[in-house]
């Protein structure tokens, strides 16, 4: 890649990139308007590199490790929404633990993913929440796919996202996070508030890697009288 010539930031598609950090054999750059940093189109895996990484992953629900992890975004979502809910876990992979954890608290959930649950009916109603676990990272355009969640999320509702915050450029070499292929969209504070300045959404930080965003209804002014 041309330091000359670099790539447009998926996200916001406005911001001028520039180097973030170099580890792993790939490029990371880092937009001045959004401040995701990402990797360039040239080294997205394709989907069966992808799927077989996938395959790797041992998330098994029964593990009470992983039901710890994922208390922390089960938890938050639950205490907002009103009992019997309606939501989607997106992106749930060959375990979908968080969707058991949360019918064990009396909500209804929905699966979607596009290796293991690809039902396309799941992205053709709305939820009162919307669940996105370590998924984000994985995303070649973000900006599409986080307006199609917003849509899935009924006014008043909830996108539940987890992610790990990206590490200062320095640490690249060493964070786990980074060294995974199938992983090139990483996200900050600054690009969470971004995230719902654009789409209007309001910006819950409940632990360091669990963001809650609020979607509003839109009330009409009330007229003078």
């Amino acid at each position: 890649m041309s330091m000359d010539a670099p790539p447009r930031c998926p996200l916001c598609a406005e911001g001028e990139p520039v180097l973030y950090a170099e580890a792993h054999g790939r490029t990371f750059w880092r937009c001045a308007r959004c401040a995701l940093v990402f990797v360039p189109p040239e080294a997205w895996p394709d989907a069966a590199a992808e799927k077989a990484r996938y395959d790797q992953h041992r998330n098994d629900p029964n593990d009470e490790g992983y039901r710890r992890f994922l208390e922390r975004i089960a938890g938050p979502i639950a205490a907002r929404v009103a009992p019997g809910a309606e939501g989607l876990d997106f992106g749930c992979g060959p375990g979908p633990a968080l969707a058991a954890m949360l019918e064990a608290r009396g909500l209804r959930v929905a699966l979607y993913d596009p290796f293991y649950a690809p039902d396309p009916s799941a992205l053709a109603r709305t939820y009162d929440f919307v669940t996105a676990t370590e998924v984000l990272e994985h995303l070649h355009r973000p900006a599409g796919t986080l307006d199609r969640l917003f849509a899935l999320v009924r006014p008043d509702g909830w996108l539940g996202v987890m992610t790990q915050p990206v590490r200062p450029p320095e640490a690249f070499a060493a964070w786990r996070y980074a060294r995974d292929a199938t992983h090139v969209c990483f996200y900050s504070r600054a690009t969470f508030q971004y995230i719902g300045a654009r789409w209007e959404v309001e910006a819950e930080f409940v632990d360091a890697d669990v963001v809650l965003f609020r979607r509003r209804s839109r009330r009409p002014a009330r007229r003078a009288p």
